[in-house]
């Protein structure tokens, strides 16, 4: 059909199922067969909309641009036949009231933190996209303890300073951004909004927040660079998995390069993946597939678990020597993500890292190892000199822009986010975008209230860790393992 044509009532209401479905938005004509089965919010919504007006449906819940953004022109058949109107049509069908409810999202201008787009991607997302993004590892002990162990660090107020002028401006890795946060590295964000990476990357574009890309992202990389314009330099970062096949690796980096990446983030933390319980119960789409990882989602005996399955292509060899084979391929610089402990710090050091990123990966690979800020705090308290040598990124249980202003104060040079974007995606480039401005206004609040102006003012002095510093470790070891030979190499040798 031409995109002139006409179409009357009575055509459109016999593409009324899964297998021959059309949608009317706004008085326009869609196809949204193949579309159906990947929507966010699920498929069946659309399909008991087949064949009807779903304009009041969709306008709850999507902007204007969702569907000419995110279809193919041929998918768009005509125009609605006025003549042909009737009330009984335009209405939504019964059976779509219940299911309206239940993944209805509220106006985005009423979304005022982080924990509110949270709240509602649990109630509007599949119940694969939630179980995946949401699970962590067995208990959930480490995911929930990032989080908690912020509450436990108090500020320290410095008061009757001029705050009128704020700035939240920074430097990450030699990129001026506008906020000292970024966006870290998560798997098949499609899986939560069509636009996926590309919405991220378009919501981050005003206020210079950087993006890291994940290997298992849903599109290539060089399809996300180019949703931002060219000229504005907007800075991408690239997290690698290392291959178990090396030439794969290797060819991936040079066509990250080749696209002006400069910075490559090594997640060193899954050498294998943890146990989610939650995304295993729930059977994956085996449609899903990472076009740079080249791997596909699928469901076996042990269940449905998307990180299991996706990710068994990654190399659990790969050791502090084998940076060594990252330099060959790599001239750019090199931030080692998921350091749990100070020694591993330390090492990053010794070894003239550009910088690395405190990281447990939001809970999902072993259960009760250290919440961040602690191995933040051990980090301060055992190998200080560090601070100055390479950057220090941490990433995992920050919800607040007074998180971010806390993590900066004791030396941290910026602060990752990672399921919140996931759950900002959830509205699309726009959810992203404000997003950012919450976080950006309670970092300003904090500063202000702290009695600082700009982020170079950041200090220790500003906060009490107290209620924390009896658990950092310390760097004599372990009390409990002097005197004692640990495996073949002899205790203090071992602990280190």
């Amino acid at each position: 059909m031409a995109k002139d044509t006409r179409i009357s009532v009575e055509e459109i209401k016999k593409h009324n199922s899964p297998d021959d479905c059309w949608l009317v938005v706004e008085g326009q004509v869609w196809d949204i067969t193949q579309f159906a089965p990947s929507h966010p919010g699920g498929g069946e919504i659309i399909w008991k909309h087949a064949g009807h007006d779903a304009t009041s449906t969709y306008s709850s819940v999507h902007s204007p641009s969702l569907l000419p953004s995110n279809l193919d022109s041929s998918k768009f058949k005509g125009t609605v036949d006025t003549r042909t109107l009737t009330d009984e049509w335009q209405k939504p069908p019964p059976s779509a009231t219940t299911e309206l409810q239940l993944h209805e999202k509220p106006p985005l201008d009423t979304l005022i933190s982080a924990q509110d787009f949270e709240d509602v991607a649990r109630r509007t997302a599949t119940k694969k996209t939630w179980a995946f993004y949401s699970s962590a590892s067995t208990d959930c002990i480490t995911r929930d303890k990032n989080k908690e162990y912020y509450s436990r660090i108090w500020f320290r107020p410095r008061l009757l300073r001029s705050v009128g002028n704020v700035s939240t401006k920074s430097s990450i890795l030699g990129h001026s951004v506008g906020l000292p946060i970024f966006v870290s590295p998560a798997a098949m964000a499609k899986m939560m909004h069509p636009s996926g990476e590309k919405g991220i990357a378009r919501g981050c574009h005003d206020d210079r927040v950087p993006q890291c890309v994940s290997t298992n992202a849903s599109f290539p990389l060089d399809e996300i660079i180019p949703s931002v314009p060219k000229e504005k330099q907007h800075p991408f970062f690239f997290q690698l998995y290392v291959n178990k096949d090396r030439a794969q690796s290797a060819k991936l980096l040079r066509h990250v390069r080749s696209l002006g990446v400069d910075t490559v983030f090594v997640t060193i933390d899954g050498p294998v993946q943890g146990k989610r319980e939650a995304d295993e119960r729930v059977k994956a789409d085996e449609s899903l597939n990472s076009p740079m990882s080249g791997q596909k989602a699928k469901n076996d005996r042990r269940g449905g678990g998307i990180g299991r399955i996706m990710g068994n292509y990654i190399d659990p060899n790969f050791t502090w020597s084998d940076f060594a084979w990252l330099r060959e391929h790599w001239d750019g610089k090199i931030v080692v993500k998921g350091v749990q402990c100070w020694q591993d710090a330390q090492k990053c050091a010794e070894l003239g890292l550009d910088g690395l990123t405190l990281s447990n990966h939001g809970g999902r690979n072993l259960d009760s190892s250290p919440p961040v800020i602690m191995t933040l705090l051990e980090c301060q308290m055992n190998c200080p000199e560090i601070f100055g040598k390479l950057e220090v990124l941490v990433d995992g249980g920050v919800r607040r822009g007074g998180d971010v202003l806390k993590a900066l104060c004791l030396g941290a040079t910026a602060v990752g986010f990672g399921r919140p974007f996931l759950y900002a995606l959830n509205y699309g480039e726009e959810g992203v975008r404000h997003f950012i401005d919450i976080i950006k206004q309670e970092l300003e609040i904090a500063m202000a209230l702290v009695g600082i102006t700009d982020l170079s003012q950041c200090d220790a002095m500003y906060v009490n860790t107290a209620e924390l510093d009896p658990f950092v470790a310390r760097a004599w070891g372990h009390p409990y393992a002097r005197g004692r030979r640990l495996g073949s190499g002899g205790g203090a040798k071992a602990r280190l």
